[in-house]
């Protein structure tokens, strides 16, 4: 062969596969933005992704969504798919926050930033957290049971943890935890059931709380549960046991079935996450991070591997009585959907 092909041929490729490395990254006034998300099975990051996408496609950027349906393996080949595909930076909903860590340190050695949209992902150079109060929302939920339990005898409850994977289910318990262990320790109220609901999956709040039921009859008060979706599959037991409006329960996520349950008195109270405000802010701050602008952020939280520059959005309750001042009026859920 010709000595001069031997060079020029590897040359060649070289030249092309740059020129496609380089255009397989939009430019910084479209940028394309990976979003990786845990699920889309339930409402509440259906909002998240349609508020996400059409905020970003406003500034210029194209979206490339994923969803791995709740499975690690998955989610880790999707944000991998992201890195082949040129994504300029990545936005990932993390289905488990610890195994995750490998597919991001990739997308940094591409050179790649990362955010962390909502729950954290652990041991890892995370560009930037974004996210609500999840203490606070622990807080909230604990704090509407206890101020609605008996005075005159001991308050019994049942409690139903997320997902053991999901970091922010520990952060709801901490939360929890922060109002009710001193009420546990003085003997105002007494936990007569607890258990985590793998994957957030309600059929297995409705497990719990059959089991709960059978250990302890129906002498309960409250269910302080996490979330919506785990909340329905709790009432569903309820309800088949003819304690449905008998028993407070919470929730969080606002999601349309759980407002109408509020309506309806068979859930007590949601947490509403202003999930417009986080998901638009996000889109932003991807767009801005490409263009070299700086995020501002007030708080960091530690990951294992850094202190993650934050930005924490507030929440509220809402039970029957404001339901049309906050979810309705932020035009979050429809007045005449709730009937």
């Amino acid at each position: 062969m010709n000595p001069t092909l031997l060079f020029i041929r590897p040359l060649l490729a070289l030249i092309a596969f740059t020129a496609l490395a380089a255009s397989a990254h939009a430019s910084k006034d479209h940028p394309l933005i990976g979003l990786s998300l845990d699920t889309l099975k339930e409402e509440r990051w259906q909002h998240d992704r349609d508020d996400f996408v059409a905020k970003a496609e406003s500034l210029g950027a194209k979206v490339i969504t994923q969803s791995a349906n709740s499975d690690d393996t998955r989610q880790t080949t999707d944000i991998n798919a992201l890195i082949n595909r040129g994504a300029d930076v990545i936005v990932i909903v993390a289905h488990n926050g610890e195994a995750l860590t490998r597919a991001v340190k990739a997308a940094k050695q591409a050179g790649i930033p990362v955010i962390a949209y909502d729950r954290l992902i652990l041991n890892c150079d995370i560009d930037l957290y974004l996210t609500f109060d999840n203490v606070k929302v622990g807080e909230l939920q604990a704090r509407y049971v206890a101020d609605r339990l008996p005075k005159d005898r001991v308050g019994k409850i049942v409690r139903i943890y997320g997902a053991p994977t999901d970091n922010n289910a520990r952060l709801f318990k901490q939360g929890q935890d922060n109002v009710l262990n001193p009420l546990i320790k003085s003997g105002k109220i007494q936990v007569v059931f607890e258990d985590w609901a793998l994957d957030w999956k309600p059929e297995n709040a409705k497990k719990i709380t059959n089991a709960a039921i059978t250990k302890n009859g129906h002498d309960i008060d409250a269910m302080v549960v996490s979330a919506d979706g785990i909340a329905g599959g709790a009432i569903q037991a309820l309800i088949e046991e003819g304690l449905a409006g008998k028993v407070i329960v919470t929730g969080q996520d606002a999601e349309l079935a759980a407002c109408r349950r509020i309506i309806r008195g068979t859930q007590a109270m949601t947490i509403y996450k202003p999930l417009k405000n986080l998901a638009t802010y996000a889109a932003v701050a991807a767009v801005d991070i490409v263009r070299g602008k700086k995020i501002e952020t007030t708080q960091t939280l530690d990951n294992g591997f850094k202190k993650v520059p934050s930005v924490f959005q507030d929440v509220l309750i809402v039970d029957k009585d404001n339901m049309q001042a906050t979810v309705v009026a932020d035009g979050f859920q429809k007045a005449e959907d709730l009937k």
